[in-house]
């Protein structure tokens, strides 16, 4: 069976959730760059792996995959890693965390939906950094009051990690580039901590996969 081939981007939260999820499972993948600065991403190249024109795409299977989550649930569904819980009631709240985090917080931060906010207001690095730090701070407070719940433990849920975990680490590194202050959210730091602990998560981190194209 072919090496599977990851089509990612160092500071793409998207590509760092399933760099997270692939390690977690113990797949071993071929990392191709797609340069979203030079603009790689909206090459016909790779517009015939995405036509959305982002990152990642996952070869993998015969198959080509995108969109973060649904990458993740192929990987779980086929590769037989535990990152969902097991009852009906706990996959919601699951699905729930990542999603606040996927589906909320991450599409109004996008590189190309940035970029277009500062052409209509002619913006600079003034702007751009304000709106990263609300948004990215008023979600993250947010998730953490979402982690006030008995099911929430060593990680988002429980003592092992999860989808929500994998969707929260690549946020908080945004955050942190981006100066949203989130030293005072303590659960979201707890489990950060404990991510931080495990080689799935600390092999996946951008600085680890800065690569050339």
């Amino acid at each position: 069976m072919a090496t599977p081939v990851l089509y990612d981007y160092w500071r793409s939260s998207a590509s760092y959730r399933v760099r997270i999820a692939l390690n977690l499972a113990g797949v071993e993948y071929t990392p191709v760059v797609v340069d979203l600065l030079s603009k790689a991403h909206k090459s016909p190249e790779h517009l015939k792996r995405n036509p959305q024109g982002l990152v990642p795409a996952l070869e993998i299977d015969g198959l080509m995959l995108t969109q973060s989550l649904a990458i993740i649930e192929y990987v779980i569904e086929t590769r037989g890693v535990s990152l969902l819980p097991d009852d009906a009631a706990g996959r919601a709240r699951v699905r729930a965390l990542a999603d606040s985090i996927a589906m909320d917080i991450h599409p109004v931060c996008n590189m190309s939906v940035v970029a277009h906010l500062l052409e209509l207001t002619g913006g600079g690095d003034a702007v751009r950094s304000a709106w990263m730090q609300k948004w990215i701070g008023a979600g993250l407070e947010a998730f953490e009051k979402m982690l006030d719940h008995p099911d929430t433990g060593t990680f988002c849920h429980g003592d092992a990690p999860g989808l929500a975990d994998i969707c929260l680490i690549p946020q908080i590194y945004n955050a942190e580039r981006w100066g949203a202050d989130i030293s005072g959210l303590s659960r979201i730091q707890m489990i950060r901590q404990a991510c931080d602990a495990l080689p799935a998560f600390a092999r996946a981190h951008p600085d680890r996969n800065n690569f050339k194209s």
